[in-house]
């Protein structure tokens, strides 16, 4: 194991945008190991001042989207401006071998050689919705190492865009036109929780049909109810493939961004998420030393059996499993 650094190196390289101490960083929040849990917890203590300086956007969108195509233009796009970008991808991991595909480099190669970019792919290991437990941590450490926007790319639609939007200030919606239904599955919260629908592809002989998509997309999210944020999600059109739309698209988050400050939503929004996140740290916690008291493993597999058997219930077995956690200490 690579010897690990002090806090105080772990903070002054972070700080002074060493990418490869911030990548040690990265990689010592993820670890499991009590060792490195408590030292990630003195560094992370250390650079929270430094952090929030960010805009923060969460990008998903539905298989086939074309979401690394559209971070890698649209990034190319923010560091032609001169911003310093971060991009987060979450990668599945699998529920069998518990690997990670962890492509997300190659799958940006023009990105990942851009000075201004920093490209961070992080297994889910298997958390709920692939969202990686530490995408949190990991953003605040960037934010430390001077990056002013960060993408969150989810896995795909599903449960984690729920927890994307709990942690960014902007959620971004990629969807297809001419595939059919144009809702394609996706479910109402999802199109609910979306600051902005941007339909890719927009090139070619797939331009009436986008044309078509905006409209109907405009008025499905017209049924939805105002935001609390004042702001009314918009739809815009990109090709990543001929660099259009990407300006407008840059234009409408600073839009944003602007009126949620001088609103006072953006504040509110960054504490609330804070309090999601310590709520979330104390479940995540609590079902951790569940699983690892050792007078739970010892009856574990008894009532998973009972349970598999119909001997049991459910209810039954975990209530039975609940005592022994609090009546016995570990």
């Amino acid at each position: 194991m690579r010897h690990r650094l002090s806090v105080q190196a772990y903070v002054e390289g972070v700080l002074s945008g060493n990418r490869m101490v911030l990548s040690r960083a990265i990689t010592l929040i993820e670890s499991q190991l009590p060792s490195d849990k408590e030292l990630a917890q003195q560094v992370l203590e250390l650079i929270l001042p430094h952090t929030g300086r960010s805009v923060r956007i969460g990008i998903t969108g539905v298989p086939g989207v074309g979401k690394s195509t559209f971070i890698e233009a649209f990034g190319k796009k923010i560091t032609g401006l001169g911003k310093r970008l971060a991009v987060l991808a979450i990668d599945p991991t699998s529920q069998r071998s518990k690997g990670s595909i962890m492509g997300d480099k190659t799958r940006m190669e023009e990105l990942s050689h851009d000075p201004l970019a920093y490209i961070r792919p992080s297994p889910s290991s298997g958390s709920l919705g692939g969202v990686a437990n530490k995408t949190r941590e990991t953003m605040l450490l960037c934010e430390a190492a001077g990056f002013e926007v960060i993408f969150i790319e989810t896995v795909g639609v599903g449960q984690s865009e729920t927890l994307v939007k709990g942690m960014v200030d902007f959620f971004l919606l990629l969807m297809l036109a001419g595939a059919g239904d144009e809702l394609q599955g996706i479910k109402k919260g999802i199109m609910e929780m979306a600051d902005a629908v941007v339909i890719t592809k927009a090139d070619g002989t797939n331009q009436p049909a986008t044309q078509r998509a905006v409209v109907e997309y405009q008025n499905a999210l017209h049924l939805f109810p105002p935001t609390e944020n004042g702001w009314y999600p918009q739809v815009k059109t990109c090709s990543a493939l001929e660099n259009r739309g990407l300006d407008a698209i840059w234009t409408m988050i600073k839009e944003f961004t602007q009126q949620v400050q001088q609103n006072g939503f953006f504040h509110r929004n960054r504490q609330q998420q804070s309090l999601e996140w310590m709520h979330s740290l104390i479940r995540y916690a609590l079902e951790e030393q569940f699983y690892q008291h050792p007078k739970v493993l010892q009856q574990l597999r008894e009532m998973e059996a009972q349970v598999e058997n119909e001997k049991w219930l459910p209810i039954k077995a975990a209530t039975y499993l609940l005592e022994i956690f609090k009546n016995f200490p570990s």
